[in-house]
């Protein structure tokens, strides 16, 4: 499992929330609801949902990220997402950039069935098929060079797949939809690889990381860099709206 810095997730990849706010806005919380937020991280968004009146209880596999959200006054456990146990007890499950983390998406559409009331509803978004696609290849072929396999941290679904997943759960598709969201980075990618792919960056020694990052880089600067150092990923997005029937 990654290792989550909750201080470097802050100055590193703040417009993950940033960018999840169009999703918070596609839940539609009311206020008084009981609120799920799978996969919360460091708490921004949980924040957010609280600060729109609702009851939220965030849960995240990294302690140290729920320790970050609990340090904001929020209600946060460490609770890996494929194995939630909560019943009927919350109106709607949100999650944001989370479930590409969860390879076991039928675990989790199993405990998101579980823990919604009857006509509750399991809104979000993460990465889907053709994410970061370019990225995936580059560090796959740095490895290779180093005769270096390991699986990808990643499940990136498609549309047909993840229906198919929710169906089986028992879920009502209500929106479900895939598209490109080319997204600019706040530092360098080599800042990114640091705080996303410590999965691969894991199998090297440690004086052998930041070589590796910059060859990754050095790969695709010509693709996802410009001519004044903005570096742009490819991220694809896979969002859906789903609820329990009655």
């Amino acid at each position: 499992m990654t290792e989550w810095n909750p201080a470097q997730y802050a100055k590193n990849a703040r417009y993950v929330a940033e960018l999840g706010l169009p999703v918070v806005a596609l839940l539609n919380p009311q206020k008084a609801e009981r609120i799920l937020d799978l996969g919360c991280g460091d708490g921004a968004l949980t924040l957010e949902l609280q600060k729109l009146g609702c009851a939220v209880v965030g849960v995240d596999a990294s302690d140290k990220m729920v320790a970050a959200a609990q340090a904001l006054g929020l209600n946060a456990l460490t609770i890996d997402g494929q194995q939630l146990l909560f019943a009927e007890e919350f109106d709607a499950v949100f999650t944001n950039a989370a479930l590409h983390w969860m390879k076991d998406h039928h675990a989790v559409a199993n405990g998101a069935w579980r823990a919604l009331k009857p006509g509750g509803r399991f809104v979000g978004e993460f990465g889907g098929h053709g994410n970061i696609q370019k990225i995936v290849t580059a560090i796959e072929n740095a490895l290779a060079a180093r005769n270096i396999v390991i699986a990808s941290p990643w499940h990136f679904p498609d549309t047909n797949k993840f229906r198919a997943v929710l169906e089986s759960a028992g879920f009502v598709i209500e929106h479900m939809e895939l598209f490109a969201r080319p997204t600019p980075l706040p530092a360098d990618l080599e800042t990114w690889l640091g705080t996303f792919a410590k999965t691969w960056l894991a199998a090297l020694p440690v004086a052998e990381q930041q070589p590796f990052m910059n060859e990754v880089s050095a790969e695709l600067r010509s693709d996802l860099c410009d001519a004044h150092g903005q570096w742009t990923i490819d991220h694809v997005r896979l969002r859906f709206i789903a609820t329990k029937p009655v």
